[in-house]
């Protein structure tokens, strides 16, 4: 059903889109296209104007100049409600469900079924049953959604999609959060409804997502439209140019190793069993491994393996119930995030947004909150001046993209934000390093560089612990791994030489082993 031929027009047609912002040219000029029963990838690095682009389709923002066709026919939509009306809905990377509702009541929130005075549970609820069965949700349309899985609660969305008559469903970063079984059901979905005449935009910064599962794309840079495409006629090479103006090259093992002999961190035998009050909670099992100066771990594992917890325990940020950590050969005490600072142990937590980042304060606030030390004059007084100057230090050094120091931090793009929590860590100039998810939800290019400035900082000497759910990027950073399953440890292998069926089967089917 996708469209094909040049004489039919598509089915969404945007064209000569601009949008401006106090200070910032959003948009200049954009076109866009989409067919019937088409899955199309919209592709940019932050910052490229896609989430601009979205708002406008969506009806939340309107443009400056432009305009919108359905079936060649001009639209203008003044709310989201008018677009969803018109059959485009948005499924967002943070869910806008009510996690204390009902599936039904989330599918039919604002426009419940029954009469003009009575909602009607059981009508919705039958609804609900038919598009949960033609999605493949196993699920009762009574069940709470806080007791869902995030795979489940995407398919909500979708269900909530298909009842409002949907004929284009934008997905925002859909995978960002689901293993890889459930990036499959998610695929096998998206493929029923294009056979339906259902067309989705797939918006993601995994370029491998795009040659599995989209026909076309879309690629804008700087607010600016710079290709379109069939995915069969190009490359991940080719769309990696169209996305940041150059070259960059793609994930392949650095062949310089900095690590030496000296142990940084040793954690032995870290266990941490399920409490009664936390039914859902992953347990650790004699977690044990050293990182040493100079090298870069990798730690790799499904969801639920227990490499964030590990991490956390290690941060003091969960209590453990057995087990000790060793700073440089001498066992401490963590009982807290600021224990663990102390000995000279950083965490980049994988969401930087909900557990790293003030998104309501500058830029300068944010950085430099954890070297006060390096930055206080007389009477424990802030010195603005040093401080301006640690900020614009780290700018330069990590290419921040900034406007200025005083920025809400909120206001950056994601590889900017990722930036900005690296470099509070390096002010700090720890020892250990524990960076979990580095490059979630940031562009290619930011990805390069964030990849190439933990390389830089273990040739500093600092120990790094890189904890990531894609393969590549753990077979092209770490000097060695460790995998990890059900919460312990599995396997401990060098990284040269490694391979991503190697990796999976210590993740999915080996017993543990000492590491």
């Amino acid at each position: 059903m996708q469209t094909s031929s040049d004489d039919v027009p598509p089915l969404l047609r945007m064209t000569g889109i601009s949008k401006s912002f106090p200070g910032v040219k959003a948009l200049e000029n954009v076109d866009f296209a989409v067919g019937t029963g088409e899955i199309h990838a919209f592709l940019g690095e932050n910052g490229a104007g896609k989430s601009t682009l979205l708002k406008i389709l969506s009806g939340a923002q309107a443009p400056d100049s432009g305009t919108i066709a359905l079936d060649g026919k001009p639209v203008v939509f003044a709310t989201p409600q008018e677009a969803q009306r018109s059959g485009i809905v948005t499924i967002y990377q943070e869910f806008t469900l009510a996690p204390d509702m009902s599936i039904a009541e989330n599918v039919f929130v604002g426009r419940e079924l029954g009469s003009r005075f009575f909602v009607s549970h059981r009508q919705m609820e039958e609804e609900t049953r038919k598009l949960s069965k033609r999605i493949g949700l196993d699920r009762g349309p009574a069940t709470r959604v806080r007791d869902m899985a995030v795979a489940e609660q995407q398919m909500v969305e979708i269900a909530r999609a298909l009842s409002m008559k949907s004929r284009i469903i934008v997905m925002d970063e859909p995978t960002s959060a689901l293993s890889r079984s459930e990036v499959e059901k998610l695929y096998a979905i998206i493929r029923a409804l294009k056979a339906d005449g259902i067309s989705t935009i797939f918006v993601t910064h995994r370029l491998d997502e795009v040659f599995e599962i989209c026909d076309s794309f879309t690629v804008l840079r700087d607010g600016h439209h710079v290709g379109q495409g069939r995915v069969a006629d190009t490359s991940i090479e080719g769309i990696i140019r169209m996305m940041v103006g150059r070259d960059v090259g793609l994930l392949a093992h650095r062949q310089d190793s900095s690590a030496t002999a000296e142990v940084a961190l040793e954690v032995r035998n870290l266990t941490r069993r399920r409490k009664a009050t936390d039914a859902s909670a992953i347990e650790l099992h004699d977690v044990s491994f050293s990182v040493h100066k100079g090298e870069i771990l990798g730690i790799a594992g499904l969801v639920g393996a227990g490499r964030t917890e590990s991490a956390r325990a290690i941060f003091g940020a969960d209590r453990l119930d057995s087990g000790e950590v060793l700073v440089g050969g001498r066992a401490v005490a963590i009982a807290s995030p600021a224990d663990a600072i102390a000995h000279g142990i950083g965490l980049v937590p994988e969401d930087r947004k909900q557990q790293a980042l003030f998104l309501g304060l500058a830029i300068r606030t944010n950085l430099s909150m954890a070297a006060h030390d390096r930055i206080t004059g007389w009477g424990s007084f802030i010195n603005v001046r040093r401080e301006k100057d640690l900020v614009e230090d780290y700018r330069r050094k990590l290419n921040i993209r900034m406007t200025s120091d005083e920025q809400l931090v909120g206001n950056l793009s994601g590889g900017n934000q990722q930036k900005v929590v690296l470099a509070r860590w390096l002010a700090l100039r720890p020892g250990v390093l524990i960076v979990d998810e580095p490059t979630r939800g940031i562009d290619v290019g930011a990805k390069v560089e964030v990849h190439n400035l933990l390389i830089e900082m273990a040739r500093e000497g600092i120990a790094i612990i890189v904890i990531s759910s894609e393969l590549p990027e753990i077979l092209a950073l770490a000097d060695r791994i460790v995998t990890m399953r059900e919460g312990r440890v599995t396997g401990n292998v060098p990284g040269p030489g490694a391979t991503q069926e190697q990796l999976m089967t210590l993740m999915t089917l080996s017993k543990p082993k000492a590491a």
